[in-house]
């Protein structure tokens, strides 16, 4: 079979659905954060999501116990696992800019975090698939300040 050229009529087709892909990508109640509520639900309820009036805007915040999760993508915000270390081939030079922008940002807001005494805590989407070491490392972070004492947490 011959591989035919495509046309200037088919070409904005493929521009098209690359942006129908991308405005598909959701910031907000996606797979990850939802599972990610269902296991602090059994934990400790009573959370609020996406507080705008935090720095960073956390997707699951417990105001009393002064802490702020962020459900964060691999790919997304650049970590270092399989799915997040994997470059992009097409537009490279946009992606690492783009990842490093979101890395820088997202440091930026931890640290507004903390001088407000809020402790941040970040999960990956990889985190999800160990269930048990997620589940005592969310243990940790909502035992720790109940009293207004201030411990930091790793990412």
């Amino acid at each position: 079979m011959t591989s035919r050229k495509p046309t200037q009529r088919e070409k904005p087709r493929i521009a098209m659905d690359r942006s129908a892909v991308m405005r598909a990508v959701k910031s907000q109640d996606t797979g990850p954060e939802r599972a990610l509520r269902k296991m602090l639900r059994a934990m400790a309820p009573g959370y609020r999501l996406h507080r705008a009036d935090l720095p960073g805007k956390p997707d699951v915040v417990y105001a009393s116990r002064r802490l702020a999760i962020f459900m964060h993508g691999c790919f997304w915000h650049g970590h270092d696992c399989k799915r997040g270390a994997r470059p992009p081939k097409n537009n490279a030079d946009y992606w690492r800019g783009k990842i490093a922008r979101n890395r820088a940002r997202d440091e930026k807001n931890v640290i507004a975090l903390e001088a407000l005494g809020w402790r941040a805590l970040t999960i990956f989407e990889c985190e999800l698939k160990d269930a048990p070491g997620l589940e005592a490392r969310l243990s940790e972070a909502l035992a720790g300040s109940r009293d207004g004492t201030y411990y930091p947490l790793g990412c």
